[in-house]
């Protein structure tokens, strides 16, 4: 059994605001008992996908920068393990949108790159970002095994049940994710809940718990630009779908949630996925497409 905590935040900020406020929030999950603790997406900068501007690479740093050393010197002090998403500059030209897993030690117990880049009006991140190499992966760490996904991930069941695989007892999807306010009317009620129901679907389908961390607040910094009014609602679902704690949709909060590691192996024996799967058909997947 150990803790997590997810960080419902507001990044409008410059990098030194966002990463004090983290740390803030960081350090208060740590007091409140929680182990394993995760910020949202690009957690060092407004979110900038919104539009097309060389200028914005500027945000990005290499590995083992400074999104590294502070979070580091902070989870060996807390003895807490923090997940820390970042902009990755890996050379001239080439970026990641990245996550850190950094144990309670300090050490770097993994780091993921995100596989699915979307290329959406305000969400230009095909832009910025290559998509990752590294594949889908479970990081060791003090307190257990975890995965991490990135926000477009989120959408695609290959991911999870990959993620899950590898032996993942909770998967963290930090995220980005709002409304464009000319369609919050019509859509947002849907696009809301076709979130959370493709989320609490990889929980059901892979018997594991699944943490989403949003930003929350209103972000605009371009003219001409309508913003994105981030919908918070940061939630945890047990391995049946369950929900187990989930955030307002307008203000910055903290939640948690108890992993109960025998709770997965019962609801793992009792719906027994894994056993029924017919790998052998499964070709098909790899293909783009399954018609002509």
């Amino acid at each position: 059994m150990y803790k997590i905590a997810l960080l419902q935040l507001n990044l409008d900020g410059n990098r030194q605001t966002n990463m004090t406020k983290a740390k803030e929030y960081i350090t208060e999950a740590s007091k409140n008992g929680a182990n394993v603790i995760c910020l949202p997406e690009l957690y060092e900068a407004f979110y900038f996908c919104q539009r097309e501007n060389p200028d914005y690479f500027d945000f990005a740093e290499p590995q083992d920068d400074l999104s590294f050393t502070e979070f580091s010197k902070l989870a060996k002090k807390l003895n807490s393990v923090i997940i820390v998403p970042f902009f990755e500059k890996r050379d001239r030209g080439v970026y990641h949108n990245s996550a850190y897993m950094i144990d309670a030690d300090g050490s770097k117990a993994g780091i993921y790159r995100k596989m699915h880049i979307p290329d959406d009006p305000c969400y230009y991140e095909k832009f910025y970002f290559n998509p990752g190499d590294l594949g889908f992966k479970a990081f060791d760490n003090k307190y257990g095994r975890q995965g991490i996904l990135i926000c477009w991930d989120q959408w695609f069941p290959e991911a999870a049940r990959l993620t899950a695989m590898q032996g993942a007892e909770v998967l963290f999807y930090p995220t980005a994710i709002g409304w464009h306010p000319y369609e919050k009317g019509e859509e947002g009620d849907r696009q809301h809940e076709a979130w959370i129901t493709v989320q609490r679907g990889h929980a059901v389908a892979n018997g594991i718990y699944v943490a989403s961390v949003n930003r929350v607040g209103f972000e605009n910094h371009e003219q001409n630009n309508e913003g994105i009014q981030f919908w918070g609602s940061s939630f945890i679902a047990g391995p049946q779908g369950e929900i187990i704690s989930q955030a307002s949709d307008n203000k910055e909060e903290i939640i948690y949630a108890d992993i109960d590691l025998q709770r997965l192996e019962n609801v793992r024996r009792n719906w027994p996925f894994f056993r029924d799967r017919r790998t052998d058909f499964y070709g098909g997947l790899t293909e783009k497409w399954g018609r002509g």
